[in-house]
């Protein structure tokens, strides 16, 4: 005589599964990245960890780029904002406020590639977009000239996080093949190629920290002085701050 085994319970006796949510998708996109990466952020994966179908899902967010670019908003709320209230020169609070935005991508190397082509709407993307705008303003960029300077400076740190960041590639590929550039570049023929060949040295030195930093500074000189082709500046308006 053997026991029963236990019956499994009826859909009626199982705890009630909570209300789907667009909130509750993307919090659980959010872990999902953080524990398997985005890659395996697709809608029937996450369908699978809420324990519905994916077309469910559909309801709350369109497609996997939207859930992408909603979870970047949602990862938009560890960069620091709190330079934009702080002391100091404004140009070197807007670098700082950047360079914490480029530290998130880094944190998540799938998602600085795909912030590349994502276009995030939240409330953090825009706090951010705000931010941008507010130290430019202070720094006395013409408002026009301002709303595409901050598209330029976004794109360079968000390049500059999905080239750099650690992810999927093999550190030892990745070794392989700076060292493959490094000796093509020191090899260079000074009769093909005599510019590499005089600047080999330069192109291959520096710190990539140093590099971002340098960039944000050319790109801001560049927005403070270079006049948007279809806006000429305001009569009257003063200058910009100019460099240091």
């Amino acid at each position: 005589m053997t026991d029963h085994p236990a019956s499994r319970p009826s859909r009626r006796e199982r705890p009630a599964k909570p209300a789907l949510t667009r909130d509750g998708i993307v919090r659980t996109a959010v872990a999902l990245m953080r524990a398997e990466g985005l890659q395996r952020v697709t809608m029937r994966r996450l369908a699978q960890e809420l324990d519905t179908g994916p077309a469910s899902l559909y309801v709350y967010v369109r497609n996997t780029a939207e859930l992408h670019a909603a979870v970047l908003d949602d990862l938009l709320g560890g960069v620091d904002l709190s330079p934009v209230r702080g002391d100091g020169d404004w140009r070197d609070r807007l670098v700082r406020v950047l360079t914490s935005y480029t530290d998130v991508l880094f944190e998540h190397p799938g998602l600085a590639r795909s912030a590349l082509v994502a276009r995030p709407s939240g409330e953090r993307y825009l706090d951010l977009v705000e931010a941008l705008l507010a130290l430019l303003d202070e720094g006395g960029v013409p408002g026009p000239r301002a709303a595409w300077g901050i598209d330029a400076l976004l794109q360079f740190v968000t390049a500059t996080a999905a080239e750099h960041a650690a992810g999927e590639k093999d550190a030892a590929d990745s070794a392989g093949e700076w060292a493959a550039l490094s000796a093509a570049v020191r090899g260079a023929s000074g009769e093909r190629h005599p510019h590499i060949a005089e600047l080999g040295s330069d192109l291959l030195s520096g710190p990539g920290e140093a590099r971002l930093h340098w960039g944000l500074q050319v790109l801001i000189n560049g927005v403070l002085h270079t006049p948007r082709p279809d806006t000429p500046d305001v009569p009257g308006t003063p200058p910009p701050t100019d460099t240091p």
